[in-house]
């Protein structure tokens, strides 16, 4: 069982046995948890000055009601279809319980502009009024709008920045060997909007964004041998920027989005971690142990690694100050398995695998050390990825024998699950705040 979490990134691709039938197919949300008190809400639907591929106010429910936190009105028990705050009658609302209602308008034809306002009929006020202007009047640009309006009605009521408008980065693999073909993929947080960024006979595993999101680093196993690569997500340009001999592994963008920290193994065969100058091609060597050293992810300031070891025994989770004469210290202590960690973008917050009741599941600890917290209830978890906010995490699991992905709140108290229509996904990356 150990070997399904192996420390060597190189055996992940005898466990890469997923099978995607359409690279294209949707992820579906499934919402699998919610908080026991959520936030009663209207969301009305808004009036438009034409016909959109989009039902704006849908996306809107979709987003609020997925997230757990927000228990969504149903539009066949509305007692009306206002759309400005000075038409909705308060009592009216109050009395199906709701505490927030949410109109607006949609008007263009070319880059179209929705305005909405949030009204808290508990106190009678306008709690947000604002506009968001979609790049366009496609599908993809109008569902970005709707996103950046859930983004704000969150953030206003919960006080925490939404993500409906970030990104994820995932891996699937459509076929059975020796016929399989990889791809890595980009979608909206949803799950919608699927983009294949890359196709590959070989394996390809580890995404990981650019801190400005722009840029994905990734293993290729292109040639038949593991590389590092960077690629543009707009463009599709990429560059290999380390294939030396032996392993090349689990990409970590430095905060300055400049460096790489990296696993290489070299002709010795053990595994170290590294890290790389983008620009200059200048390797610097951060551990020399005779454990295996891997999965380093950078501190926030970019003075300090977090990566795994088996230096003790067993693997687990430890922290080297990038400074002369440092030595590494342990920060995990409370399983005989903890690995893959991820720093929470304030960086308080250490998410990893760990081993709980004979299952691998994901946990949080305090980044300094401390006891850990197991959020999922899954198997075999794996792959944590925290959003933006820091709020929620991204993790790869199985059910029923097929790999799908999840989310979960770093509270514990909602969960999501993201399915695809037709085979499996796996190693999920959450990407970064838009510009």
């Amino acid at each position: 069982m150990i070997n399904r979490h192996s420390l060597l990134p190189i055996l992940l691709i005898a466990l890469c046995a997923i099978i995607l039938p359409d690279a294209r197919a949707q992820l579906r949300v499934e919402i699998t948890s919610g908080v026991t008190d959520p936030v009663p809400l209207a969301i009305v639907p808004f009036a438009s000055t034409g016909v959109l591929p989009v039902d704006v106010s849908a996306v809107i429910d979709a987003d609020l009601r997925g997230s757990g936190r927000f228990a969504v009105l149903a539009r066949e028990r509305m007692p009306s279809q206002p759309h400005r705050a000075a038409e909705v009658v308060a009592p009216d609302w109050r009395a199906q319980r709701s505490d927030y209602v949410l109109v607006g308008r949609i008007q263009g034809t070319g880059n179209i502009s929705i305005e909405f306002e949030l009204v808290n009929v508990l106190t009678g006020q306008v709690a947000l009024a604002e506009r968001v202007t979609s790049a366009g009047s496609g599908t993809a640009a109008l569902r970005n709008a709707a996103h950046r309006v859930s983004d704000q009605v969150y953030q206003r009521v919960l006080g925490i920045r939404g993500v409906f408008a970030t990104r994820i980065a995932y891996v699937s693999v459509d076929g059975r060997p020796p016929n399989q073909k990889f791809q890595l993929i980009v979608a909206d947080a949803d799950g919608e909007g699927a983009r294949i960024v890359l196709e590959s006979r070989q394996p390809l595993m580890s995404p990981a964004w650019s801190n400005d999101g722009n840029w994905l680093a990734y293993v290729s196993f292109e040639g038949r041998v593991s590389s590092v690569f960077v690629q543009q997500v707009r463009s599709g340009e990429r560059r290999r920027v380390s294939a030396r001999v032996g392993i090349n592994g689990a990409p970590s963008w430095s905060p300055d989005d400049r460096r790489l920290a990296l696993t290489l193994s070299g002709s010795s065969g053990n595994l170290d971690v590294y890290t790389l100058d983008l620009a200059t091609q200048a390797l610097t060597r951060i551990t020399d142990d005779p454990g295996i050293d891997t999965e380093p992810v950078w501190s926030r300031d970019g003075t300090a690694l977090y990566f795994t070891s088996d230096r003790s025994g067993g693997p687990q989770i430890y922290r080297l100050t990038l400074a002369a004469g440092e030595k590494p210290r342990r920060l995990t202590f409370g399983s005989g398995y903890a690995a893959r960690p991820r720093l929470s973008p304030d960086g308080r917050q250490l998410a990893m695998v760990t081993l709980d009741g004979g299952a691998y599941r994901i946990a949080i600890q305090p980044a300094d050390g401390g006891s850990a917290t197991v959020l999922s209830r899954g198997r075999v978890d794996e792959s944590p990825s925290f959003a933006p906010n820091g709020a929620l995490l991204i993790y790869a699991g199985r059910e029923r024998g097929q790999g799908v992905l999840a989310t979960v709140s770093s509270d514990g108290l909602t969960t999501q699950r993201l399915k695809a229509d037709r085979g499996e996904v796996r190693e999920p990356a959450w990407g970064p705040f838009p510009p």
